[in-house]
């Protein structure tokens, strides 16, 4: 009865504090959970089911199902304290949901934070609209002179976070540093909804690399979210 997007990040969630070394029995500090979901299509066919709606209560389904209950389902069943927000920001949800984690950490409301996101896409097909987000031949060519469009795709991974000096002093090992970070909005002067617009999208950029006091010629390696579109 629960959302395939639920459970698998319920087991991701497991494995990715295992991988990080840390038994949440017995972790004195606060464990935080930022994550959010894709669209639930699963509760359609729970719903138009006579068996499972004979079986199953509308409240048990409605907490088995409902994106509010992602991160407070991983605290619940992992014995988490640190605070469980579910975050949806559409395409940049699980970016979002990673600066909040490390907001949060640096306010001193967790101590680790899991950070992320799953969305399972329907391997159903699309009807092509002429200036609509998707494809018109079932390709994403992100970055390249041929983009006519995006793609729906699955994909679910959580990041275990630490303030760095706790991290090198307990011995962690670390993938990786999150110097800085930041998030705005394109606010309503953009030519439509679904389009970004370039001067406030510089805007973050700007602001994400004074926080991290990275100067734009320090860097050498860009990894994008590459639509297609």
């Amino acid at each position: 009865a629960m959302d395939p997007q639920q459970r698998l990040f319920l087991e991701c969630a497991w494995s990715a504090l295992e991988d990080a070394g840390y038994n949440s029995e017995n972790y004195p500090g606060a464990i935080g959970v930022y994550a959010g979901a894709g669209m639930n299509s699963y509760l359609f066919n729970l719903v138009s089911n006579p068996e499972i709606q004979n079986q199953v209560s509308r409240y048990q389904l409605f907490l088995s199902n409902d994106k509010d209950f992602l991160t407070t389902r991983v605290s619940y069943k992992l014995n988490l304290r640190g605070p469980s927000l579910d975050i949806q920001t559409a395409y940049s949800t699980s970016l979002v949901a990673v600066h909040v984690a490390c907001q949060n950490l640096l306010s001193g409301e967790c101590d680790i934070a899991l950070a992320g996101g799953v969305s399972l896409a329907k391997t159903t097909g699309y009807l092509y609209q002429e200036g609509g987000i998707y494809s018109p031949d079932g390709h994403c060519r992100a970055f390249d002179a041929d983009a006519q469009g995006t793609i729906a795709g699955s994909g679910l991974g959580i990041v275990v976070l630490k303030r760095l000096q706790e991290a090198i002093d307990d011995g962690d090992y670390i993938h990786a540093v999150i110097k800085g970070s930041a998030i705005n909005n394109d606010g309503g002067f953009k030519v439509s909804y679904t389009a970004p617009r370039i001067d406030t999208q510089a805007a973050v950029i700007r602001t994400a690399q004074a926080v991290a006091e990275v100067e734009p010629t320090d860097i050498s390696y860009i990894e994008a979210h590459g639509t297609g579109t």
